[in-house]
């Protein structure tokens, strides 16, 4: 064995040893993580909005059954929603395919609705459709605001 091996030594990526473009790439992505995780808490909070509007109104215009049908639905669309997140935060850590927790938890809640008779499918479904709402909200919102 020859003491003097020039075979490349890996680099490691810290502080000093950076280049100005990697650390620019660093930066780059630790701003579009806060932006992801700024656009989650608002998709929640926009949802929560909603739902509080909707099981108000809905309490008042109907009866409480309906409203209760409706936050039924609600609660479960942003268990949804937390779901679809883990899904989207684990897909550049892992090549594993996609959970079906999802499609469970919807198939799920329609089955109960289904089959329970103090519960109503479409109160229940329209709830669930809240985190659309929500997200159509941060859409145009986002649209209107960039023109």
């Amino acid at each position: 064995m020859n003491s003097t091996d020039e075979t490349p030594q890996p680099t490691e990526l810290v502080g000093e040893d950076t280049t100005p473009e990697q650390s620019s790439v660093t930066q780059s992505s630790e701003d579009s993580m806060g932006e992801y995780q700024q656009l989650k808490r608002e998709l929640y909070l926009i949802t929560l909005a909603i739902t509080t509007v909707a099981f108000v109104t809905v309490a008042f215009v109907y009866e409480l059954r309906v409203a209760l049908n409706y936050l039924l639905g609600a609660v479960a669309g942003v268990v949804y929603l937390r779901l679809l997140a883990k899904d989207v935060d684990r897909i550049g850590n892992e090549s594993s395919k996609l959970s079906l927790n999802r499609l469970a938890l919807f198939v799920g809640l329609m089955l109960v609705a289904a089959k329970w008779h103090q519960l109503q499918i479409l109160p229940v479904f329209l709830g669930f459709l809240t985190y659309k709402a929500a997200l159509l909200i941060y859409l145009l919102r986002t649209i209107w605001l960039t023109e």
